[in-house]
């Protein structure tokens, strides 16, 4: 019995299929990508590229601002192969391999930023506790090393991520033959379904941490006056970011629960307010309150911070 499936999605009656080798019978996307919301992307990506790369120059902060920086260069390719797949004459929605390329960057830029996320969390441990291994100790929540939570949570994201990309890269292929990519879905599904499992209980730490470290400031003295403000802001940007990196992930999971088709896939304002805005506002906030302003490359507070995270 042959595992041919009929013609089944999005096709655009206004845009001819091409019908090229690299082409799908129906536009993977469940929508035509917009034009106006890949440029938006790439202009704000590229502008938070610079900021970042400034960052990096007067802070050398390297690992966070490292990392950012590859997100935003990440998220800056994932657009323009999205831009390649919008309306004619600029793209060809109908293609394949725009869509899985761009698919692959978009994917893989929140890994980095996770990434950042990690490293600023035990950063901040590093900094409270004067990189003492006692004080850090009963900072660090559940007692785990700085270099433990990177190594789980970069693990964790890795694996979710690789699981992900063959997902999304098989759904290209069932769909450009012709046949049912719900196997594959599940696979994309399997892999979110874990990278939020595991950004979840990243969230419990961070809050832990939080709980642990306004002890600390005030067993310490550090937990009055300007300076607990400005650890504060510094921590709230952290928060924000991660819950809005969280709030992303938790859509891309809802989205691909629906399957091919569904009403969250084939509507492109849910990507653009739950894909893209979050990623964005998440990368000005730590651009804003880079962690490099408050904390120096040994883990210490750098005192020369201020709470409008200008340098």
């Amino acid at each position: 019995m042959s595992d041919k499936a009929p013609i089944d999605g999005y096709v655009d009656p206004s845009i001819p299929n091409p019908n090229g080798e690299q082409d799908a019978p129906i536009i993977i996307y469940g929508y035509t990508p917009h034009l106006a919301l890949s440029a938006l992307a790439l202009a704000l990506f590229a502008i938070l590229l610079v900021f970042h790369s400034y960052r990096l120059y007067k802070t050398r902060l390297y690992a966070f601002s490292i990392l950012l920086v590859f997100t935003t260069f990440c998220e800056i390719i994932g657009y323009a192969f999205r831009l390649r797949s919008s309306p004619p004459p600029v793209g060809n929605p109908y293609n394949v391999i725009n869509f899985i390329v761009q698919y692959f960057f978009i994917v893989c830029a929140p890994v980095f930023l996770s990434a950042a996320i990690y490293t600023t969390l035990t950063s901040f441990i590093g900094a409270l506790s004067g990189d003492v291994a006692a004080v850090a100790r009963k900072l660090s929540p559940l007692g785990l090393t700085k270099r433990t939570i990177l190594a789980i949570f970069i693990t964790a994201d890795v694996v979710a991520t690789i699981v992900q990309i063959a997902g999304a890269a098989l759904i290209g292929v069932a769909q450009s033959n012709r046949k049912s990519p719900t196997t594959a879905n599940n696979i994309l599904l399997a892999g979110l379904a874990f990278q939020v499992f595991s950004f979840l209980v990243f969230l419990i730490l961070l809050f832990i941490f939080l709980q642990k470290s306004k002890k600390v400031m005030m067993s310490t003295g550090t937990g009055n006056g300007e300076r607990e403000g400005v650890m504060m802001m510094y921590m709230f940007a952290l928060v924000v970011s991660s819950l809005l990196v969280y709030l992303r992930t938790c859509f891309r999971l809802a989205e691909t629960a629906q399957g091919i088709g569904g009403y969250a896939s084939s509507h492109e304002p849910f990507f653009g307010s739950l894909e893209f805005a979050p990623i964005v506002v998440a990368i000005a906030l730590l651009g804003w309150w880079h962690p490099g302003l408050l904390v120096g490359r040994n883990g210490r507070l750098s005192g020369e911070a201020s709470t409008d995270g200008r340098t």
